[in-house]
């Protein structure tokens, strides 16, 4: 009897003892509690937060898997005050390893099955690592379509959109295709031909569709150049409108003008063409002249200064290098030479006297030859004449006679006088 009472009081504190302790389990209810069948997470699974634009009736506890295989649980779902977007942790075995940019979505097992997230590696370019308290973004999440929204947009699909016309456009459309098979295969063929050819100048097109870009940008920055230009441009088509009538007087004038000048031009195309054919010579002679003809219109463009005449004139002032010879000697020699009268104002006088190379002989140191007469006095007659123009007859030597007493100088000149510039 004492025995069975212990047993019952063993019993009931057991009970009150799994009560207690079931109660701090359950204090967040059945949330807490893994579920059967679930995935395995291992010693240390690691967290990654998943943010969702929509999650529908994912609940904690859901499974995540990878290639339809549980590899871990939905630990929490949150909303972000911010964006208003769900924010899902999971919790991941540690032994699944995932590339640092993987993708999320929220599925269905079955038609009207539980939800579930998918881990899933990019299509390409994967790179990393997913670690613990990693983020997926909203751009790489993402959940697949609901049975219900595929219902109901059958449901539009048959009720309004439509589908009772169908039959309706196939007959329609059977009528006209029905006897015109070859035009349309070869509308066909011709779209294939201008879709393959625009296909070859996509890179052209591209180009000009980027040039009609930038001509936008361009007119776009220069609107208001433009917009002056067109408010301006009224006021100049209303001068040409009042001008109108002096503007068809011009273009008439200039039709009249060109019908002159095609008249004159066909007149003178012969004489023309014969004077072209003439001037080839010429041209052809310039042409061969080559540089020279340049060169010589340089020096003669700037004659008397040439490029040499840049040492002469170094500044505001020029230098003149002059070398005469003032030999007395030597201007009687040349005088001699030139055989040319001398000059004076005593014409009459100087005509009167023989060549200038006999004038000059005595003085000059000549052989004795020549006929001697005084250089001074006008009155005085040489022997042999004087006569330039009737040259004297044969010459007799003289007969040797007294020297004569010298006389003074006359001072109305002589031919010192006409030679010096003396006067009479």
């Amino acid at each position: 009897m004492n025995r069975n009472r212990i047993l019952r009081l063993v019993a009931t504190a057991t009970v009150v003892t799994m009560a207690t302790s079931g109660c701090s389990v359950l204090s967040n209810g059945l949330r807490g509690v893994d579920l059967p069948g679930g995935a395995s997470l291992g010693d240390n699974p690691y967290s990654v937060s998943i943010e969702f634009p929509d999650v529908v009736d994912l609940v904690p506890q859901s499974l995540v898997k990878v290639d339809d295989v549980p590899v871990g649980s939905v630990s929490d779902i949150s909303v972000d005050p911010k964006t208003w977007n769900a924010i899902v942790t999971v919790k991941v075995n540690n032994d699944v390893k995932l590339p640092a940019n993987a993708t999320a979505e929220v599925r269905t097992t079955s038609l009207l099955g539980e939800k579930f997230v998918e881990l899933s590696a990019p299509a390409q370019g994967a790179t990393g690592t997913l670690t613990n308290g990693a983020t997926i973004p909203v751009d790489r999440a993402g959940r697949a379509a609901e049975v219900e929204e595929v219902l109901g947009a059958l449901s539009m699909l048959l009720n309004g959109g439509g589908v009772a016309q169908i039959k309706t456009i196939s007959t329609e459309l059977n009528k006209a295709l029905v006897g015109n098979e070859p035009q349309i295969r070869s509308l066909l063929a011709n779209l294939n031909t201008l879709v393959g050819a625009l296909d070859d100048k996509k890179s052209e097109i591209t180009r000009a569709l980027d040039g009609i870009n930038r001509l936008s940008a361009t007119l776009n920055d220069r609107r208001d150049q433009i917009t002056n230009a067109l408010d301006d441009l009224a006021p100049g088509l209303k001068e040409l409108e009042n001008q109108r009538a002096q503007l068809v007087d011009m273009l008439q004038s200039l039709d009249r003008l060109s019908g002159v000048a095609t008249n004159v031009v066909d007149r003178s195309r012969d004489d023309t063409l014969a004077d072209l054919k003439s001037l080839q010579p010429t041209l052809q002679k310039l042409a061969q002249s080559g540089q020279d003809l340049p060169n010589s219109l340089q020096i003669l463009g700037s004659f008397p200064f040439t490029d040499a005449a840049a040492a002469a004139i170094p500044g505001d002032y020029a230098n003149l290098y002059v070398r005469a010879d003032l030999d007395l000697k030597d201007v009687l020699d040349n005088l001699a030479r030139s055989n040319q009268p001398f000059p004076g104002p005593d014409t009459a006088l100087l005509n009167q006297l023989p060549p200038t190379a006999q004038l000059l002989a005595p003085l000059l140191g000549g052989n004795g030859n020549q006929p001697t007469f005084p250089l001074l006095g006008p009155a005085q007659t040489p022997v042999g004449g004087l006569d330039r123009n009737n040259p004297p007859p044969t010459r007799i030597p003289p007969t040797p006679t007294p020297t004569p007493t010298p006389t003074t100088a006359p001072k109305s000149g002589g031919l010192l006088g006409g030679l010096l510039g003396g006067g009479s």
